[in-house]
């Protein structure tokens, strides 16, 4: 009996304690969920942020060079622009794109946005009213209607395009002060025209840019 005891004693005093073996078990299973945590955290970093960044932009050079620099346009070995951003164009010989809310210059592509203007806004009213009267301004014989894009911003403020009926709504006066016939404006405005997207998506429209300097190489200016 006596030695049945003792032998009970020897065992217990041999085991871990409940408290320490339950602290060696929590360790082993925070260092068992952290390991491949760290490693998934590691290796996805590398993957989406070095490894994927490198392949699409190597992949858009060697298949998309033009789209993947920016669609830049040289005109006489110059940088001039972008087919992606349009610019401010003023003078009655040239095609007028759409009106830009970004500041402090319109067409800024660092301030991309519109105005937020409400449709009852008085100063929406006034930019409308102040793009009407310099359309009539610049062509006062027109009497077509004029096309909405023709006097309002786009979301973006950078929008390089405008529809046909934009352009045609503008063809009397360019061709007027090119000394153009207007059938050969019109001509160039069908030439360059894109259809919509997938056959439906958007509708026909011109890049205003490019309509811009197909006219000076083609039929420059009067001086």
């Amino acid at each position: 009996m006596k030695t049945a005891l003792s032998s009970t004693k020897s065992t217990t005093s041999a085991t871990l304690p409940p408290a320490k073996l339950a602290v060696n078990s929590k360790a082993t299973v925070q260092g068992g969920i952290l390991r491949p945590a760290l490693v998934l955290f590691v290796g996805l970093t590398v993957l989406c942020g070095v490894i994927y960044p490198l392949a699409v932009t190597g992949i858009g050079k060697v298949a998309f060079p033009d789209q993947a620099a920016g669609s830049l346009i040289m005109y006489n070995g110059t940088l001039i622009g972008s087919r992606l951003i349009g610019q401010e164009f003023s003078a009655p010989n040239y095609f007028w794109g759409r009106l830009s809310a970004t500041s402090p210059q319109p067409y800024n592509s660092q301030a991309s946005g519109g105005s937020n203007f409400g449709p009852s806004n008085p100063a929406l009213l006034d930019a409308v009213k102040g793009r009407i009267d310099a359309l009539k301004a610049a062509d006062p014989t027109n009497t077509l209607p004029i096309p909405v894009d023709l006097v309002t911003a786009s979301g973006s403020g950078l929008d390089p395009e405008i529809s046909l009926a934009a352009a045609n709504y503008q063809a009397g006066r360019v061709a007027r002060e090119r000394k153009l016939d207007v059938d050969t404006v019109h001509s160039l405005i069908t030439s360059l025209q894109k259809m919509p997207s997938l056959g439906f998506l958007g509708e026909p429209r011109v890049n205003v840019l490019a309509l811009n300097l197909a006219l000076d190489r083609q039929h420059p200016a009067a001086n």
